[in-house]
């Protein structure tokens, strides 16, 4: 089985996030795509008062009608600094030996990505793929990485937030159930 692994902080999840999936589960072939939002990232912190319970609440609503994807509370469940390789060897016990973990992260984290924790590991866990980013362009990619060319979308959960914030419009941008549980929550004010 070949999955495909997709965190982030999800604050809130949009369409970038799942054209991002939606187009690697097509271009590596991937039986599934896990969705994993974090609880605390360890390289940057969480612009908002969201719960992290809401965040993953949003990652649900807004893939729940694809049946190729997935979400794990893994690392909400966890309640403490969310690293990548623990998640993978969470995911690779739940999924089996036999399991093929493909790694996604964007451009933009690539030049941070040698000062994570275990990395050499998250290598021989999983095959780390790079997808495009809008405004970071994949370059100097380390030869443990694999690249993937997503569409560009310029979309960001920090400009979704802003626009709340307002009072801007944010339909299109993310899944209607994921606006409307936005507006209902009162979140990003």
């Amino acid at each position: 089985m070949r999955i495909g692994i997709l965190g982030g902080t999800f604050n809130p999840i949009h369409i970038g996030h799942l054209i991002l999936a939606e187009e690697a589960l097509s271009k590596l072939n991937l039986d599934k795509l896990i969705f994993v939002p974090t609880y605390i990232p360890p390289h940057k912190g969480i612009e908002s008062d969201v719960k992290p319970q809401d965040r993953l609440k949003m990652v649900r609503l807004a893939i729940e009608d694809n049946p190729a994807f997935g979400v794990s509370s893994f690392e909400i469940d966890s309640k403490k600094k969310s690293y990548s390789i623990y998640t993978l060897k969470e995911l690779k016990r739940q999924f089996g030996p036999d399991a093929q973990l493909f790694f996604l992260t964007g451009s933009d984290l690539l030049k941070d990505l040698f000062s994570w924790k275990d990395v050499s590991d998250i290598f021989k866990l999983s095959k780390f793929i790079v997808a495009n980013r809008a405004g970071y362009p994949v370059k100097d990619v380390p030869k443990e990485v694999e690249t993937v060319v997503i569409t560009p979308i310029e979309v960001s959960s920090e400009d979704i937030r802003r626009r709340v914030k307002s009072a801007r419009s944010i339909r299109y941008l993310v899944p209607e159930k994921v606006r409307a549980y936005i507006t209902a929550h009162n979140m990003y004010k």
